[in-house]
């Protein structure tokens, strides 16, 4: 099949802003794009060939959206998977497959999953709702303190939360969750490993996260990780191993802890481009993203070696604003050499919700970890004052 320049079609399901960055390597390509997003402000709304307002989780709207490409992908797990596989049923090629989402759209299969597999990760319980979880408590079969998940749904710090007494239990919804053993740990690290259609399978670096500790989001992503070289080469052997056992199409990003007596444990993947691998744009010889089509299309996967030390600072709306978006000081930053910014495309903020990203490249990895606190310190992601009404 001719992919470029031609009448091929590749959908997208989601348009958010890692849809719209996965837009920029079909637009190098010249590979017809369509998109789907149930919001009509969405980033990926610009750049492709064709935008369908719809629910991702309605079985006829992404029938029909399927039934109009080649090929299907995703860049959020959040869909009907019962129209995937009449879709693929059908004969189309969906990647990853609904086979592959079915096992980590819900975190209670996915952790199922990771321990039938034998992949290290910490011990969990799965509830149906919180009547389940408190008899549990009462009857001992669980201790405070715990990390409760939202099975499904969860993104971008929501969903998930530390219960250290029953006063946590009286803010959390009554809804299927899990809760894992609260780990110790040194470090947050991960490794996207992209494997594609042809078999061909590699790996990124791995990184360091830093996570804002109200908001439970990355503020910083941070490759290459500084860990010593047998954690690094344990977080590989450990993210190859999950691919392995999921069988995906396109990329996984595979989250995990280094404990604090060094063991490698696996905290969540996600079967698509991921905020830890952002870096990569600048930083790599080959983005995720580059990759991610590379991957489902079937081409030779680029290179995933680093250039370049590379770090990521979220953007996020600042606390105590809400309303049309403004960046407030982002002319300075864009003044410091080796930083780029990322503007999502999002008209309104909101506290915490991503906005944007900044990468900062540098030869010196100490360097680059200096103008990224720069970088956060200075740039803010605020509301617009409302205007003065004219009588």
């Amino acid at each position: 099949m001719n992919f470029f320049s031609s009448e091929f079609r590749l959908g997208i399901l989601g348009g958010g802003q890692l849809g719209k960055m996965l837009l920029t390597e079909t637009q190098k390509l010249d590979i017809q794009t369509l998109v789907l997003d149930p919001s009509e402000e969405a980033p990926a709304r610009v750049g492709c060939n064709g935008f369908y307002k719809g629910s991702l989780l309605d079985y006829d709207t992404v029938y029909q959206f399927g039934k109009m490409v080649h090929v299907l992908t995703i860049e959020i797990e959040n869909v009907n998977l019962d129209a995937l596989d009449k879709l693929e049923e059908e004969g189309l090629p969906i990647f990853p497959s609904p086979k592959t989402l079915r096992l980590i759209q819900n975190k209670g299969k996915q952790k199922d999953f990771l321990v039938k597999n034998n992949i290290p990760t910490s011990k969990h319980l799965r509830f149906v709702g919180l009547d389940e979880l408190r008899e549990n408590l009462a009857n001992d079969t669980l201790d405070f303190p715990f990390v409760w998940k939202a099975a499904q749904g969860g993104y971008d710090g929501n969903g998930v939360k530390i219960c250290k007494s029953s006063m946590d239990l009286m803010e959390l919804p009554d809804i299927e969750c899990i809760a894992e053993d609260l780990i110790p740990f040194k470090n947050e690290l991960a490794v996207i490993v992209a494997r594609s259609a042809n078999g061909q399978v590699t790996t990124y670096p791995v990184v360091e996260m830093e996570f804002h500790p109200e908001a439970n989001q990355v503020e910083y992503v941070i490759c290459p990780a500084r860990i010593d070289e047998e954690i690094a080469q344990k977080a590989q052997e450990i993210a190859l191993q999950t691919s392995e056992a999921f069988n995906h199409v396109g990329l996984l990003a595979v989250e995990m802890f280094q404990t604090m007596n060094d063991e490698v444990l696996v905290n969540e993947v996600a079967p698509r481009p991921h905020n830890s691998g952002h870096y990569s744009i600048e930083a790599s010889y080959t983005s995720q993203f580059e990759n991610h089509i590379r991957a489902v299309l079937g081409f030779p996967l680029g290179n995933t070696s680093s250039k370049v030390a590379g770090i990521m600072v979220n953007l996020v709306g600042e606390e105590g604003f809400t309303g049309p978006v403004y960046y407030q000081n982002i002319d300075k930053v864009m003044a410091i050499p080796g930083v780029t910014p990322y503007i999502y495309g999002k008209k309104e903020t909101r506290p915490f919700r991503k906005m944007g990203h900044v990468t900062i490249v540098n030869p010196d990895m100490e360097e680059a970890r200096k103008i990224a606190e720069e970088v956060k310190n200075s740039i803010k992601v605020i509301g617009l004052p409302p205007r003065p009404q004219q009588t």
